[in-house]
């Protein structure tokens, strides 16, 4: 049960981001810079404040201060003050992923093949995926707004398809 709720709730989130992108592209490129800078701060953040808040008995071992977590709260910060330097560095990320996620949906449904039959129109939507994160590699620099565009648009159409299959493989198999 716990697999199912996890693969609702990641297609129900790519949906949601899917949309986010689609409506508002311009702020969404910004904001996801940001983001993922504050997703470098938090854990930095973390690390230093258990380095601080260590037993003063601890092993010789544990001494050392977090240069890693230091790193991570700059490079962080800097991501969040300057997100438009990181955008084309996110425009691969994002063309990455698509190919990854096209990629790791279609190994899904070969290995669904062992137990179920699956039918040649599953495979459309992840080849899809899969030629738009070739498309965004391959150009990543025409317009980011566009490029969120259809990323968002390729988001919404992956968690409808990932709900859809879920739930036909599911039933299927009960």
């Amino acid at each position: 049960m716990n697999k199912v709720s996890n693969a609702v709730l990641r297609n129900v989130l790519s949906i949601v981001l899917g949309f986010i992108m689609v409506l508002r592209p311009e702020i969404a490129v910004n904001y996801l810079v940001i983001t993922i800078g504050v997703l470098f701060i938090l854990p930095g953040f973390l690390s230093l404040i258990e380095y601080f808040n260590r037993k003063k008995n601890a092993d010789a071992t544990g001494t050392r201060f977090p240069i890693e977590a230091a790193g991570s709260i700059i490079f962080g910060a800097w991501m969040v003050i300057m997100p438009d330097f990181f955008l084309n560095i996110t425009m691969y990320v994002l063309g990455a992923l698509l190919v990854l996620g096209g990629l790791l949906r279609i190994i899904s449904l070969f290995n669904t093949r062992k137990w179920t039959y699956v039918r040649w129109g599953y495979y459309v939507m992840p080849a899809l995926v899969l030629l738009v994160g070739i498309v965004i590699l391959a150009y990543p620099f025409a317009t980011a707004a566009i490029t969120f565009t259809v990323f968002g648009a390729t988001m919404i159409v992956y968690g409808f398809t990932g709900l859809i299959n879920n739930y036909v493989f599911r039933r299927e198999n009960i």
